[in-house]
């Protein structure tokens, strides 16, 4: 069995755009064309690759659109040992959690896309950005989880530490008696948006149960919610490493120092990966090692 390549391409297109007709637009070609070699690739493979409702992938349609992310990267290495002054440059999708973007990833990412590559960063909460990958949308993301899809393998790369932080005039209306059960039901809580967990978590281990009904405002952007804890409207969780020096000169105050939360990092790659590909990975790795916090026996190793 062979694939068309004209279907490949229009498939990967349809799933991209989520939509026929942007995908005909971006094919110059009609939507009839679009839905016909979606159709005919279809009845090639023998099974239904593409939801039309919702136009999302099948899980047989998630490991076709795997074959295509690793069949492009690997032409793209190709043309580049071929020809090196080529100016085709490979197309990378990666999914990425906004904290680690706003912070130890925003420097590997400029490095990345240096090095002749099309990059896309695709946003999502770091409990959700498997998902993104197992679909076969990117060739890697940062996630929690330990385990990989079928077809990745996952690395360890680190932890990353937050700060439960507020303002001290914030602090002085609200928590005067320390972070406390009654004054944290009454105290606006400050998160990233309706799939951060990470605060119930935080308080979770703080109290010893789990906590409900504490007023919210989501801050649907790490820069945003360091903005809006900044301004006074309600105290949160920020990586240590975006706050310790606004700690140090008072602009904040850490309101548990001592129960600091940690969230284990892992980078999902391809197990069979272009060359391209795994610079990519080991650009990533060798960043977050770097920068995240490490468990000592990997300091040591180090």
């Amino acid at each position: 069995m062979y694939f068309d390549r004209q279907q490949l391409e229009t498939f990967f297109v349809v799933v991209q755009t989520r939509n026929f007709r942007e995908a005909a637009h971006a094919l110059n070609v009609t939507k009839s064309a679009v839905f016909q070699r979606v159709n005919s690739l279809e009845e090639h493979v023998g099974v239904l690759l593409l939801v039309r409702e919702s136009v999302a992938p099948t899980p047989a349609g998630e490991m076709l659109l795997h074959h295509i992310q690793v069949l492009k990267m690997l032409e793209a290495d190709t043309i580049s040992r071929i020809k090196p002054d080529a100016s085709t440059r490979t197309m990378a999708a990666i999914v990425i959690n906004a904290d680690s973007l706003a912070t130890w990833f925003g420097p590997v990412a400029c490095t990345i896309a240096k090095e002749n590559v099309a990059l896309e960063l695709i946003v999502d909460d770091q409990d959700y950005t498997l998902a993104v990958l197992a679909r076969g949308e990117a060739m890697g993301c940062v996630s929690t989880a330990r385990t990989a899809p079928t077809g990745f393998v996952a690395e360890p790369i680190g932890a990353m530490e937050y700060e439960c932080v507020a303002t001290p005039s914030f602090v002085e209306a609200n928590f005067a008696r320390g972070l406390n059960l009654r004054d944290i039901l009454a105290a606006p809580a400050v998160l990233f948006n309706r799939k951060d967990g990470l605060h119930a978590t935080f308080l979770a281990q703080l109290v010893g149960f789990p906590v409900n009904g504490y007023p919210v405002h989501y801050f649907p952007s790490p820069q945003a919610l360091l903005f809006a804890i900044h301004a006074g409207v309600g105290y949160g969780l920020v990586p240590s490493m975006q706050v310790q020096s606004r700690i140090a000169s008072g602009e904040f105050v850490a309101l548990a120092p001592h129960d600091k939360i940690s969230v284990d990092l892992y980078w999902h790659r391809w197990v069979k990966a272009p060359p391209n590909a795994q610079t990519i990975s080991e650009l990533v790795m060798r960043e977050a090692r770097q920068t995240l916090i490490q468990p000592p026996s990997a300091s040591r190793e180090q």
